[in-house]
């Protein structure tokens, strides 16, 4: 079942499309605000076209940096990002972004190979995609 292998997050955020489409192009915005509270980026490889690599190692609270790869598989300017996470745990992450009177919905799902994944994922990480969104406001407010 599609609902058991998928995580989902969904809020109006004050922002234009535009804004927040920037704050994934931009790898400097990107880098300050993806991943759960207490992580930081370092980017090795960032190419925001569709088929692009993006290569970085997340540095952890905790001392521990985490490989991820992923490629761009879809971009739609102030509209949608598509990314592949392309090692485990393997998922495809969507972002669809749509005007709303008071700013943006954002829709964040991620979809993963199989819905025992998709559980472990949510179980090890909780609230991180929120945390993740909560960043991204914090970094275009100070942007404005």
């Amino acid at each position: 079942m599609t609902k058991e292998r998928t995580l989902r997050s969904s809020r109006t955020l004050p922002f234009s499309p535009k804004e927040i489409y920037g704050a994934f192009a931009s790898a400097d915005l990107l880098s300050r605000w993806w991943g759960p509270d207490g992580f930081s980026n370092t980017f090795e490889i960032f190419e925001f076209t569709s088929g692009g690599r993006w290569k970085f190692q997340m540095h952890g609270p905790d001392g521990k940096s985490y490989l991820n790869e992923s490629f761009f598989e879809e971009l739609v300017p102030d509209t949608k990002v598509v990314i592949h996470h392309d090692c485990p745990p393997h998922f495809r992450l969507t972002i669809t972004l749509t005007s709303v009177s008071d700013g943006t919905q954002l829709t964040w799902e991620q979809f993963f190979d199989d819905a025992e994944t998709a559980q472990a994922v949510k179980q090890r990480v909780g609230s991180a995609n929120e945390q993740n969104i909560d960043r991204l406001t914090r970094v275009l407010s100070e942007k404005c």
